[in-house]
């Protein structure tokens, strides 16, 4: 399941998990985040309750774009144990996105 990610709910969101935590950093208008959009969808479906997924539009959480340095989007952040331990920019494959679930779960 993903869910939408607001400024208030992000630290309980990633801090409060065992999980490794990816969160997109999105917005409407962009064309290539749409489409990365069901990517990270299927991921989120694929790997439930091996990872936690969330989605920040970064037009209504200004904020969180600007503390995680979110220059383009789509980007994924990813966080272990609660600290960002890589960003992933632009849109992918599901294959590579495997891959990097694949890293944060070994």
């Amino acid at each position: 399941m993903v869910t939408t990610v607001t400024a208030e709910a992000f630290d309980a969101f990633v801090k409060d998990c065992d999980l490794p935590v990816f969160v997109d950093f999105w917005a409407a208008w962009c064309a290539p985040c749409r489409s990365f959009s069901g990517i990270i969808d299927a991921l989120a479906e694929d790997y439930d309750g091996k990872i936690q997924v969330g989605k920040v539009n970064v037009e209504e959480e200004p904020a969180l774009s600007e503390k995680f340095h979110i220059m383009s989007i789509p980007s994924v952040c990813v966080f272990s144990k609660g600290e960002l331990v890589e960003t992933i920019v632009g849109s992918r494959s599901y294959e590579d996105m495997e891959n990097y679930v694949g890293m944060y779960l070994a």
